[in-house]
């Protein structure tokens, strides 16, 4: 059974999400590592959000291109965190 985790990027369409894989590899005759993207089309009932971090698995097809079901939510979106008052000290001036 495969299991991924990656970075939602798109949820525009119903009950589909596309997230990004990526992953580190070395070339066969230098070595230098770099990274590798690749997208899959995911069926989400869980109902995602962009910039989530989620785990899915392959399944049965479900169309053409979509042959992975999403797990879990890993990690919510980072980047809409609210701060709370009081997390910044007051500066005195001098």
């Amino acid at each position: 059974m495969q299991i991924f985790r990656g970075k939602v990027i798109h949820t525009n369409m119903q009950k589909t999400a596309r997230v990004a894989v990526t992953r580190i590899v070395a070339h066969p005759v230098y070595k230098k590592r770099y990274k590798k993207v690749k997208h899959y089309l995911v069926h989400d009932e869980i109902g995602v959000k962009p910039g989530e971090i989620v785990r899915f698995v392959a399944s049965k097809p479900f169309s053409k291109l979509k042959r992975w079901k999403m797990l879990e939510v890993v990690k919510p979106d980072a980047s809409k965190v609210v701060k709370t008052k009081g997390a910044k000290k007051d500066i005195k001036k001098k």
